[in-house]
């Protein structure tokens, strides 16, 4: 059932990192409880519920955080929670009652998870803003894309994955480590600023050491070197080259029929030019399968770039159950991977509310205190919107 079975989390439904925080930790095992609004939110891109991958493995009650009567349901169910989640403006919270004030006044040991952009302090922390906005405060942004072209989004990977929802999960398992020793929670401040720059660690090591300086797509690993970079194919298609390691080159070089010359000037960049045209006229030549066939598997550091309904058929992926499909939906496996614990086996996200009767019951409240949370409107059961 995974490392974290036993583990209680609470997690006040949001849309991006947190959301993706919470499902790794259920992935892990942990028993996560969604407190879903029991009004449509607007929040995120509307979507049928068995698409929301990261909503996947937990519980949904449904309760109106506005309403006295639901808050205060909430906070019974904080008094036997490890961890809570939420990822509002700094204060809403608060606003609402719901704050670490207010939950650790029920259960000191709660661990208080607050996921936001730019973080709880700061002349920036009540902007709005998304992934792209935080992403471009760190030096990150501007580092990606090719060059003499405008920054490219990647994704929403560094800023609301990356340096957000590993960082706060992170934080989160720090925190109930140290609880062991404390016997107390505490608040982790997780910032997609904070996570982003952190990420970045490396390039601003390479920065200050004159080793990464050059324009945007123009250094060793943002496509400006020919060894490390994506190139078209006879089918057009394209595959990945990562050979940085003159061993690794070699072996590239050898492979496809490259000039061998060029091998002792891997690194001399003005070479790099010519390098660049002879490497794309040779994978030019070949289809994708072609070279798949040829260079998979080897030293060459190579891999087909493949599209979202290529790579859960791949037979890598195959091999490790990298992918699992849920009610007809492919999506990645839990990962990481356990020697001993294992992961959970992930179950398909929930309807909202599906389980508000049951956790409330788990929580210590009658059928008649049930009851009147749905006729108060504070609650509601399968069905909520």
């Amino acid at each position: 059932m995974g490392p974290l079975q036993g583990l209680r989390v609470i997690e006040l439904a949001s849309i991006g990192p947190g959301p993706m925080c919470a499902m790794l930790l259920a992935d892990m095992g942990a028993d996560v409880v969604r407190v879903d609004r029991t009004e449509p939110s607007g929040l995120g891109v509307p979507i049928d519920k068995r698409f929301e991958v990261t909503g996947r493995s937990r519980r949904s009650v449904a309760l109106d955080l506005k309403n006295p009567a639901g808050r205060d349901a909430v906070l019974r169910l904080v008094e036997r929670a490890d961890v809570l989640i939420e990822g509002f403006r700094p204060g809403v919270a608060e606003k609402l009652g719901l704050g670490p004030g207010d939950c650790r006044a029920r259960n000191p040991r709660l661990v208080y998870g607050r996921m936001t952009g730019f973080g709880q302090t700061g002349p920036l922390a009540q902007a709005a803003g998304h992934d792209l906005n935080y992403i471009a405060l760190t030096g990150a942004l501007d580092a990606i894309g090719p060059a003499g072209a405008k920054p490219v989004p990647p994704l929403n990977l560094v800023g609301d994955y990356g340096g957000g929802a590993l960082y706060l999960a992170m934080g989160l398992l720090a925190a109930l480590h140290e609880r062991q020793s404390s016997g107390r929670g505490q608040v982790v401040d997780a910032a997609m600023v904070d996570g982003a720059a952190s990420l970045m660690s490396i390039f601003y090591g390479l920065h200050a050491g004159g080793r990464w300086g050059e324009p945007r797509g123009e250094n060793l690993l943002d496509g400006g070197a020919p060894f490390y970079d994506t190139y078209e194919t006879a089918d057009g298609r394209h595959v990945s080259i990562g050979a940085l390691e003159p061993k690794f080159f070699a072996e590239l070089v050898q492979r496809i029929g490259l000039d061998a010359r060029f091998v002792a000037r891997q690194y001399d960049r003005r070479a790099w030019p010519e390098l660049r045209a002879a490497l794309a006229a040779a994978l030019r030549s070949k289809t994708r399968a072609e070279w798949c066939a040829l260079l998979e598997g080897t030293d060459a550091c190579f891999a087909p770039v493949l599209s979202l309904d290529e790579a859960p058929a791949h037979a890598h992926a195959a091999a490790r159950g990298g992918f699992v499909e849920l009610d007809g939906v492919v999506q990645p496996g839990p990962a990481p991977r356990f020697s001993r614990s294992g992961s959970r086996t992930p179950q398909p996200p929930p309807a909202v509310g599906a389980h508000t009767d049951a956790l409330l019951a788990e929580a210590g409240f009658s059928a008649a205190e049930i009851a009147a949370l749905h006729a108060a409107g504070a609650a509601k059961g399968p069905g909520a919107a």
